[in-house]
């Protein structure tokens, strides 16, 4: 029986949705997956808020846009840095890919904790306390603040889970004690306990972030938000790394929802194109001339190439590369950051002189690409990465096998999963990191990107081995993000885990 209209206006009004609060850390590659998820929690029908400076907002307001015009509850919240201290920061920089001296990262880091009165005094304004905080594993500073508010958190974590474990079981077990007692050798090995595999590390590759001199108390501080957290969301699937996510959860316990790879959020062309972009609207247009370059080359034939948001090479190295390529004899389409080839008169000289050798073979893209639009195009059939977890699980997402080029942070760890445990990756061969900017030695050769991309690309049973494993993730990735999948459940069971109580959690 249909209701009448007096009992439907004595029914309740129907709860607002949950509303989750997200703050990522103001770097592209811990930004762009979290965009991903709060689009992913809004098409779910959640609303989604997320935290930055405004610099950084102005970056999203592509993907907000989007959002808006498909009616989704979707929004970008600035809070700009505090300006009343002289810590040292040069003015302006709100971005980690803006920062120019390797010195100024961690007082970047400590700009951004100040953020917590302002993030304190948006979360009070609101009519309802939200339904949970997501926050950055390195944005420890959001701890306080949910505490105080009495609001559920849970941390985002990068990197993938094979990493995270090693990460936690090397801080349960002592093993950066271990690394810090032990003799300066480059070459000695250390197992990471607790591992379900066996890892072996150096003291250069071992797991920490902020494991400098300088940074013990960020790193401390991150620890004890991450022990404090309800729970960890991460970028990867069930299928990827199965074994390492149940394991992490254990170690952690405390839930791990995995729900990637977030990428795959990105459906349409405008998403493809836009995504990362830091100077819109010329995504689409650059998209539009890479994929009709792409678009005459054969299947699988092209090795892409690309470093990451950070990572930037001085000319010596950058020559290497480009003498690799095309010494290679493979098409090759290479993105070159702009302050890489601004760096000396003769870098832009000489990239030209490049081009012109290697017209109708190899391409070089000055600045952004759309990365997610050349991952997914069919003439793709190499990636020559720096290991992020982003670009890693881009690739794994898209049945495309990798060079390993790992430089800093988490990228060894990932190296290792991708070469030894899923069987997607060739070495190119380096054992020790490097800063986000160069030094003056040339840690890679052009041989050794001959011989990498060559094993990549070439024929034979290893090469074949290779391609087909990156083919059969690639496909379990899309099963995971659609309805019925691991992902896919994993953001149903998140989202009904977490609802408006006057601020109190509800879990499970």
């Amino acid at each position: 029986m249909a209701p009448t209209e007096e009992s439907a206006a004595a029914m309740p009004a129907p709860p607002p949705p949950p509303h989750f609060v997200i703050v990522p850390l103001v770097a592209q590659g811990h930004t762009i997956p979290m965009v991903d998820l709060a689009r992913l929690l809004a098409e779910r029908g959640a609303r989604a808020s997320l935290v930055t400076t405004p610099l950084n907002g102005a970056r999203l307001r592509g993907a907000v846009e989007q959002a808006a015009r498909t009616k989704l509850s979707l929004e970008i919240v600035e809070l700009p840095l505090p300006t009343d201290t002289d810590d040292g920061l040069p003015p302006g920089i709100e971005n980690m890919d803006m920062v120019t001296d390797n010195g100024h990262f961690l007082l970047l880091f400590n700009a951004v904790q100040r953020l917590a009165g302002p993030l304190e005094a948006y979360l009070r304004a609101l009519a309802q306390r939200p339904s949970c905080i997501i926050s950055d594993w390195c944005n420890a500073w959001t701890a306080g603040v949910a505490r105080s508010l009495g609001v559920p958190r849970l941390f985002f974590h990068g990197p993938s889970c094979f990493y995270s474990l090693c990460d936690l079981n090397g801080i349960d077990h002592g093993l950066h004690e271990l690394l810090t007692a032990a003799a300066d050798d480059d070459q000695e090995r250390f197992v990471v306990p607790g591992m379900p595999v066996h890892v072996e590390v150096t003291k250069a590759t071992a797991p920490g972030f902020f494991n400098s001199p300088g940074w013990e108390t960020l790193r401390t501080e991150c620890v004890e938000a991450m022990r404090t957290a309800d729970g960890a969301v991460v970028n990867s699937f069930v299928d990827l790394e199965g074994q390492f996510v149940s394991c992490y959860e254990a170690a952690l316990g405390k839930p791990v929802w995995t729900l990637g790879p977030l990428c795959l959020s990105n459906r349409d062309v405008e998403a493809m194109a836009s995504r990362g972009d830091t100077s819109s609207p010329g995504g689409v247009q650059l998209q539009s001339v890479v994929t009709a370059w792409l678009d005459a080359r054969d299947t699988d034939s092209v090795v892409f190439v690309s470093f990451g948001s950070l990572a930037q090479k001085l000319p010596k190295q950058l020559f290497e590369v480009g003498h690799g390529l095309e010494d290679s004899g493979r098409p090759f389409l290479w993105v070159v950051k702009e302050a890489e080839a601004s760096a000396a008169p003769e870098v832009e000289e000489w990239l030209a002189a490049l081009e012109a050798r290697t017209a109708g073979r190899g391409l070089v893209v000055r600045g952004w690409a759309p990365q997610l639009a050349i991952l997914s195009h069919r003439a793709v059939g190499g990636f020559v990465t720096h290991c992020g977890w982003n670009s890693l699980l881009e690739s794994v997402a898209h049945g495309v096998p990798v060079v390993t080029w790992p430089h800093f942070g988490d990228q060894f760890l990932n190296e290792r999963l991708a070469v030894d445990v899923l069987g997607v990756g060739v070495p190119v061969g380096v054992t020790a990191p490097v800063m986000v900017f160069d030094d003056e030695n040339v840690a890679v050769a052009r041989g050794d990107i001959v011989r990498a991309v060559s094993a990549l690309m070439g024929d034979g049973e290893e090469a074949d081995e290779r391609r087909r494993k990156a083919k059969e993730y690639g496909e379990k990735a899309h099963v995971a993000m659609e309805k019925g999948g691991s992902s896919y459940e994993n953001l149903t069971q998140l989202i009904e885990s977490f609802r408006q109580s006057g601020g109190k959690k509800r879990l499970g």
